[in-house]
């Protein structure tokens, strides 16, 4: 039997006495009973699912992500890898391929001369920032352009074709550093990275792989005197650390999928 609110669960059972049978009604709060069991298990903390993928780093370039001028473990990949680490990642190793001075067919030849080495390798993440010494040394602009693309491609194989695996990074400009002011036109040297910029920008977009601008932070160094290296010409560490602040978000994201 149902007796006024439509909650409220109304049952009739006799139970016998010394006396006579009488009947005793029960109600039975059913819908309460049930809430109260699905908060109890709501209020159980969930474990979150653990981080199972060994990851491991390529990262690709020149004096920038060599780390010219600053210790080795304070370089923006070393730096990326220590704070995936901290985050819980299971770092399995950092593999870097830059030098100072290179330009996009000198990391080429590199990645050629590495082919014993890094085989079909694929790896978790791949790092590319390359084009400031295209720039420095007024090197053929469409040159550029059909290299760098080339240098993607690699990329995305060596990441296993996964393009949200692969992340590339703006040429900071080094006209905002002590050498760069020295040039006497600085605003050129601004026109020509925004000019490379745009164009690694676009082949990156058009291959659906991950954008990172360093640019602006580079552009702090002459208001922002530590975000630059003794050397008066590279990224310090603490500029680095700015990097891998912008690089953390992208990464953490796609390395859980």
């Amino acid at each position: 039997m149902v007796s006024g609110s439509k909650n409220i669960y109304k049952f009739s059972l006799f139970i016998p006495t010394k006396s006579t049978m009488r009947p005793i009604t029960l109600f039975l709060f059913l819908p309460m009973l049930f809430f109260c069991r699905h908060l109890t298990e709501d209020s159980v903390p969930k474990q979150s699912e653990p981080m199972t993928e060994r990851v491991d780093i390529l990262a690709l370039g020149d004096s920038y992500t060599k780390g010219e001028s600053v210790p080795w473990e304070q370089n923006f990949p070393n730096q990326l890898a220590d704070s995936l680490r901290t985050e819980g990642f299971d770092l399995a190793g950092l593999h870097v391929v830059a030098q100072t001075g290179w330009r996009t067919d000198n990391l080429q030849s590199a990645l050629a001369s590495q082919a014993p080495v890094l085989g079909d390798s694929t790896f978790s993440l791949v790092t590319l920032c390359i084009g400031v010494n295209n720039q420095y040394q007024n090197a053929n602009f469409e040159t550029y352009k059909k290299e760098f693309e080339e240098l993607l491609q690699y990329a995305i194989a060596r990441a296993g074709g996964r393009k949200n695996r692969v992340v590339v990074l703006s040429i900071p400009d080094w006209a905002f550093t002590t050498l760069g002011q020295s040039t006497g036109n600085p605003a050129l040297i601004s026109q020509k990275i925004d000019q490379y910029n745009a164009a690694n920008r676009d082949i990156s977009e058009a291959y659906k792989v991950q954008y990172v601008n360093v640019t602006e932070i580079s552009r702090q160094g002459i208001s922002e005197p530590d975000l630059v290296a003794f050397d008066g010409l590279h990224p310090s560490a603490k500029q680095y650390t700015g990097w891998v602040q912008l690089l953390l978000p992208v990464v953490r994201s796609e390395l859980k999928y």
